[in-house]
């Protein structure tokens, strides 16, 4: 399909060949799609998986009573979908909704608009998305500490090891496989965001703030009908994370070499 030009109806659609890749790399709403998308990505690997990790560590302790209930409190929003934490945060973010409305407590000059303004549109994103993905992060988390030998947490205390010494050197490495995976997951998770902007602004977003890879393709496949475009565009998302998985692997690897 990329190799060919679609306008919907089997009776347009002609080969052009290399056409839609040359239109790709001159295309600057393409740009714009690939610097929001890395820049959400980028925000989720840096905040996310510290918040689920730390959660993890949290809920992991005896001290915390009713951990089970937290767990599965934290865990739920990942499996209602992206679709409906867009309509939730669309209207918990509304002007006239409960956040501004808390915001106002404390700044009562303050007007936040969070879906109109460019500004504040993206970390409307980063919040929702957070929200729905941390408690899959805290899962995987609080399942690795299982497989640490406890001997090296008995041997740690016996000599005099702190908290987060032990943290730094026994529980971070013992979950290294699990933390190379997360990392994985959540920057593809990332280079796919599409359903959760573009239901919560409705399309691009207030200066493009929201389009996405994923909004761009369906943009021009579903809502133009140019299939052949669309495709290429999906060939370029392919290409770009198979590019950065490649890339994070090897750095892994070479990590894990030194140590």
């Amino acid at each position: 399909l990329s190799f060919y030009q679609t306008a919907g109806t089997p009776s347009t659609i002609r080969f052009v060949g290399l056409d839609n890749f040359i239109f790709l790399v001159q295309d600057p709403t393409f740009y714009v799609a690939i610097l929001n998308t890395l820049g959400y990505t980028l925000a989720f690997v840096l905040i996310q998986l510290p918040a689920a990790l730390l959660l993890a560590v949290i809920l992991n302790s005896k001290r915390v009573r009713g951990r089970n209930l937290f767990r599965f409190a934290f865990f739920a929003p990942h499996l209602v979908g992206q679709v409906f934490v867009a309509v939730i945060f669309g209207l918990l973010l509304a002007n006239n909704g409960p956040i501004n409305a808390l915001i106002n407590q404390f700044l009562p000059t303050a007007e936040l608009n969070w879906k109109t303004d460019p500004i504040l549109a993206r970390p409307a994103v980063i919040i929702a998305s957070l929200w729905l993905s941390v408690g899959y992060g805290m899962i995987y988390f609080l399942a690795s500490p299982q497989a640490i030998d406890r001997d090296l947490s008995e041997a740690a205390d016996v000599d005099g090891a702190g908290r987060w010494a032990q943290f730094w050197h026994i529980t971070l490495p013992g979950i290294r496989p699990v933390l190379i995976f997360m990392i994985l997951v959540t920057t593809i998770v990332g280079f796919q965001l599409f359903e959760l902007p573009y239901v919560l602004f409705q399309g691009g977003g207030p200066g493009q703030a929201g389009l996405t890879i994923g909004s761009d393709l369906f943009g021009y496949g579903i809502e133009i009908g140019d299939i052949g475009y669309a495709a290429a565009i999906g060939w370029g998302l392919a290409i770009m994370i198979l590019v950065v998985s490649l890339i994070q692997i090897r750095v892994m690897r070479a990590g894990r070499d030194d140590a």
